[in-house]
């Protein structure tokens, strides 16, 4: 007597796809020069920010209206008398506190648009910026290169 044996049983090895795996190693990196990027591009706009500022600056003192971790609030009134709330906050307000009043100095052509505290430029932002850029690269270089190494061996 015969049997006959069909199907996954019969012993013969499963058809596979012959699949190549992509090399993935530079999402990593990508990543962090897109970050790069962003960063870099938010000191940019401070300082431009802080140009048209200093093109026609304004002075005033201003009241702290609410603090967020997200931005800070004030109301000030310019020479002229004119009470301005700016929907935006203000730039640089690290150490602010509700009620406080502090000197700030605006565009005086749009004086909602461009309001920092005086004294305060987009340098501050360079030493925080290039920690943050420093660690991230820390990071992402040597994991990088470990992650093409190990696709390198795979394929």
């Amino acid at each position: 007597m015969t049997a006959l044996v069909t199907g996954p049983a019969t012993g013969s090895p499963r058809q596979t796809r012959n699949r190549r795996r992509r090399p993935v190693w530079w999402v990593l990196p990508a990543a962090a020069a897109l970050l790069t990027g962003l960063i870099t591009l938010a000191l940019v706009g401070a300082a431009l920010d802080d140009a048209d500022i200093d093109a026609r600056t304004g002075h005033a003192t201003a009241q702290v209206l609410a603090v967020t971790p997200i931005r800070t609030l004030v109301q000030f009134a310019t020479p002229e008398g004119k009470v301005y709330r700016p929907d935006a906050g203000l730039a640089y307000p690290s150490g602010l506190q509700a009620g406080q009043l502090v000197r700030v100095e605006y565009d005086s052509s749009d004086p909602t648009a461009h309001l920092r505290v005086a004294g305060r430029t987009w340098v501050q932002g360079v030493v925080p910026a290039s920690i943050t850029l420093l660690a991230l690269w820390v990071v992402v270089a040597p994991v990088g290169w470990w992650f093409r190494r190990r696709q390198g061996r795979a394929g």
